[in-house]
């Protein structure tokens, strides 16, 4: 039997003594595609962050690919695209150059680009709708081009898992929707996702499965929920950030 990607087995993250995630469990397995939706500072980039070891466990623990996360060495099967990072601050790199450093974990710092690997870029690229941009200055793209180049990246890998810290947080609908045409493609050749996000937009049909974060607990994981209040009208905007004290950002539209 073919061990989940993702475990994460009664784990607790805490800052400055301060409990962030209690006693959380989660499985994810081979092609799923599984949203964590909660409010601000509900703990949901922590639990992510914490399965790729960036945020140190106090209790609990976490496998990836059956092996556990301190043992575990195959980052080449991973794809991770964090928050925002603003792809273009201060760095003079084209679009292409950023999307090839995706393929330094399958190659290796020392071994030059072979045609491998320049066809996985030129993939990534087709896969988000920026190939018509891969020789312009990242820093020239709007915000949403900039996020979409990293997710490129991540793509040009060929990793098995992708793992998305609020990917369309403030993006414009077309890199929502170049976002969703190519996790579909992803999950079609098999690709198995683990994403935070605020609300979905145009990734909702992909969700196989939501997991709610409330408090630093899991108070939902299941169907995605359906959305409540001004969320659930037709036109409501899905780019806006939300304060801190909106309820309904609990749940995803």
């Amino acid at each position: 039997m073919t061990p989940p990607v993702i475990t994460v087995t009664h784990g607790v993250v805490g800052y400055d003594g301060r409990a962030v995630l209690r006693d959380v469990s989660l499985s994810v397995t081979a092609g799923e595609v599984v949203a964590v939706l909660g409010a601000n500072g509900s703990g949901k980039s922590t639990l992510i962050r914490a399965v790729l070891g960036l945020v140190p466990l106090a209790a609990g623990s976490v496998e990836l690919f059956g092996t556990p996360l301190r043992r575990f060495r195959q980052w080449r099967r991973i794809g991770y695209v964090p928050q925002r990072l603003g792809a273009g601050s201060g760095v003079p790199a084209t679009v292409r150059e950023v999307v090839a450093s995706g393929r330094l974990a399958r190659r290796g710092v020392l071994r030059p680009p072979g045609r491998a690997d320049r066809e996985a870029v030129e993939e990534a690229l087709r896969a988000v709708g920026l190939a018509d941009r891969a020789g312009d200055p990242v820093a020239t793209l709007s915000g949403g081009q900039q996020q979409r180049t990293l997710i490129a990246r991540a793509l040009a890998g060929r990793p098995e898992l992708l793992v998305l810290d609020e990917p369309t947080a403030g993006v414009d609908a077309a890199s929502q929707e170049a976002f969703a045409g190519a996790l579909s493609d992803f999950v079609a050749g098999g690709g198995t996702v683990l994403l935070v996000a605020h609300e979905l937009g145009p990734l909702r049909p992909l969700i196989s499965r939501a997991v709610v974060v409330h408090q630093g607990g899991i108070a939902h994981d299941g169907a995605v929920p359906e959305p409540a209040g001004h969320h659930a009208e037709p036109d409501h905007d899905h780019v806006h950030p939300h304060g801190p004290d909106e309820p309904a950002g609990l749940w995803s539209s």
